[in-house]
């Protein structure tokens, strides 16, 4: 991968313009332990002229997915009108997340969480990790030995460990062999296991690409992986197909039991 040239602001700057709503904080709920940040992702399934069918999901560290009840944070800026709640709490929370194989991640289908936001009037207003955001094979293929400066859009754990201050966190990434996996060098902060993991692709002068590279792990042994987004969008295509967010007002009945109403 070319020398970045760009400095550590505008990547910065070009994250939280491009990414600030796509975060969402999560813990084990009652308990002061077990933090975790989930994404949303926009997977490309067609195209066709102007018109893109995508998939929609949750995207986050399957280490951090198994317990029963969740509480996930909610901010203002993530919907178009007044929430009826600051946090949701979710049942049966493991039951939800799709694991991806052995990449380390899990998914979970996002209608559920725009049915509930229906039923509450209101409506999300999200960004997304959009297939053209997210890593293709090449750009993986670029990140060798050499550490390339990289940026995790997480969120921390505050004093009262309810509070999830949204950060960015600014490390490195390597390869150690072609076709190995890739590591994140620096310091993960409690919570922020799970959440994206941004880089700028170098061009010309001092323009850069902005590209989400895949998803922080937890550590393993002294430094965290990151599943890297063409693993991931391979995986999150053999699923099966799962109803888009406007194909009913409700949920599956399965899915009804994941929802109730916290904060």
């Amino acid at each position: 991968m070319s020398a970045q040239t760009a400095d550590h602001h505008s990547i910065i700057d070009a994250i939280t313009a491009n990414a600030a709503r796509s975060t969402l904080p999560y813990q084990r709920a009652h308990r002061g332990t077990d933090f975790g940040t989930a994404f949303w992702f926009n997977d490309l399934v067609d195209k066709q002229g102007d018109t893109e069918t995508v998939r929609q999901y949750l995207v986050t560290a399957r280490a951090s997915t198994r317990y029963d009840i969740a509480e996930v944070r909610l901010r203002p800026e993530l919907s178009k009108s007044a929430m009826s709640a600051n946090a949701l709490a979710m049942l049966a929370f493991e039951d939800g997340w799709i694991p991806l194989g052995d990449s380390g991640v899990a998914v979970m289908p996002a209608a559920p969480l725009h049915a509930l936001a229906r039923r509450k009037r209101w409506e999300w207003a999200t960004d997304e990790i959009t297939d053209g955001l997210a890593a293709k094979e090449q750009d993986v293929a670029g990140i060798g030995d050499e550490p390339v400066p990289a940026y995790v859009l997480g969120h921390d754990v505050g004093p009262d460990r309810t509070d999830r201050p949204q950060a960015v966190v600014v490390g490195t990434v390597v390869r150690d062999a072609v076709d190995g996996p890739v590591w994140w060098n620096g310091t993960v902060p409690v919570g922020c296991v799970g959440a994206p993991v941004f880089v700028g692709i170098h061009l010309d002068g001092r323009q850069f690409r902005l590209v989400c590279l895949g998803v922080i792990l937890p550590e393993d042994g002294s430094r965290h992986p990151v599943a890297t987004f063409d693993r991931i969008r391979s995986a999150v295509r053999e699923l099966p197909e799962s109803p888009s967010p406007s194909a009913s007002d409700d949920p599956a009945p399965r899915s009804r039991r994941w929802w109730r109403r916290a904060g």
